[in-house]
């Protein structure tokens, strides 16, 4: 698949949870690194994701603030 994005973070779903419209699941990109995503329950279903399935995190965003302490 090809796609224009180009934040495609590799990663392994730790936990899915599935609501009755949304589900979040939650994808492991590194030791203690975690990224959360709600996506609608049908796609979590229609991509047959589970606990371990190895993913890639997509991020497509028009602006990403950066801070500093």
């Amino acid at each position: 698949m090809k796609v224009s994005a180009r934040n495609l973070i590799p990663g392994t779903v730790k936990k899915v949870s599935i609501g009755m419209v949304n589900a979040e699941v939650v994808i492991e990109a590194a030791p203690g690194v975690e990224i959360v995503s709600v996506i609608t329950k049908e796609s979590a279903e229609g991509l047959g994701l589970k606990a371990g399935s190895k993913v890639k995190a997509m991020v497509k965003a028009t602006s990403v603030m950066v801070v500093t302490d």
